[in-house]
């Protein structure tokens, strides 16, 4: 696929999601106290550069002239990371970074969209332990609520480097180990099989409601199927049970949108769903990746798919 379509994609996708009305989270009618939609503006354009590098750098895999372990990711990712920090002062974009980055290069690597996460699969698996001590690196600089201490190969503890150099923790490795504690990395060994899934009932939806109806409808199916583990370690695993609840009950109509966005925004943010919002934003991108245009009709945009 062609260079700056990919990287056209990764930035469209991220910054569609965050303007979308999704309950629970910043979007064009709402913020955090700190947190808004212009710290996702400013991060999102900001890291143009680094996917046109990544994309680059998985056309030289693909030439065979560099191998899949040089690929970088982990270096990629923190140079994105630093590059959103300058520009802006939360961090709004480290799950979706960590999402993108290998899935732009996949795409790079793909005859179509629909192989890109496999091929970002497999340069995951092939990381090195520098690859993860450069993920530490951007860790440690977007600084992630939740993160939890004092567990083994803690990403804040000065013995981490050493610990993971002498346990071999590439990326793949640090996947297995951190799925359970947050859904992105899962997405990292299943080949992004929920984001893929997100994209095709976003596909089915926009045939039927216009896009902001349709993602809305489709952000609530997730928070119905799964915890976000932003919450869960932000806020527990019962307000995250709690959430999924009261999405199931916006979904068999004994609540509205708008009094789950209101039970969502009770406790500032510890109820956001960011991790889910991330799988829709790698959706989104997947969907721009494969064509997704708009259509403005009768002041509401409907969502039309052409050629990528």
């Amino acid at each position: 696929m062609e260079r700056w379509n990919i990287v056209r994609a990764f930035l469209l996708g991220p910054l569609l999601e965050a303007a979308l009305p999704k309950p629970g989270n910043v979007n064009r009618y709402r913020d955090f106290s700190d947190l808004t939609l212009y710290n996702f503006i400013f991060a999102n354009t900001a890291v143009v550069s680094v996917y046109h590098e990544a994309v680059r750098t998985a056309e030289l895999v693909r030439r065979g002239e560099l191998f899949p372990s040089e690929a970088g990711i982990g270096s990629l990712i923190k140079r994105a990371v630093i590059a959103s920090k300058e520009v802006q002062d939360a961090n709004p974009n480290f799950g979706v970074l960590v999402l993108g980055i290998p899935l732009a290069m996949g795409s790079s690597l793909s005859k179509n969209p629909l192989e890109a996460g496999e091929k970002a699969r497999e340069l995951i698996r092939a990381s090195t332990v520098r690859d993860t001590m450069e993920l530490y690196r951007a860790i440690r600089t977007a600084n992630p609520k939740g993160i939890p201490g004092g567990v083994k190969y803690d990403v804040y503890s000065d013995d981490s480097f050493e610990e993971l150099f002498r346990d071999g923790i590439n990326l793949w490795k640090l996947a297995e180990i951190s799925c359970e504690r947050e859904l992105v990395f899962c997405e990292w060994l299943t080949g992004y099989e929920l984001t893929y899934s997100t994209a095709e009932r976003l596909f089915q939806l926009i045939k039927e409601y216009p896009l902001e109806d349709a993602a809305v409808r489709a952000f609530l199916e997730l928070l119905a199927s799964r915890e976000d583990t932003l919450i869960v370690r932000k806020a527990g695993k019962e307000e995250a049970e709690l959430v999924l609840e009261k999405a199931r009950e916006v979904l068999e109509g004994r609540l509205s949108v708008d009094e789950f966005d209101a039970f969502l925004r009770e406790k500032g943010d510890l109820r956001n769903p960011g991790s889910l919002a991330d799988i829709m934003a790698a959706s989104l991108s997947v969907l721009a990746l494969a064509g997704l245009k708009i259509k403005v009709v009768d002041g509401k945009a409907w969502g039309i798919m052409g050629q990528p």
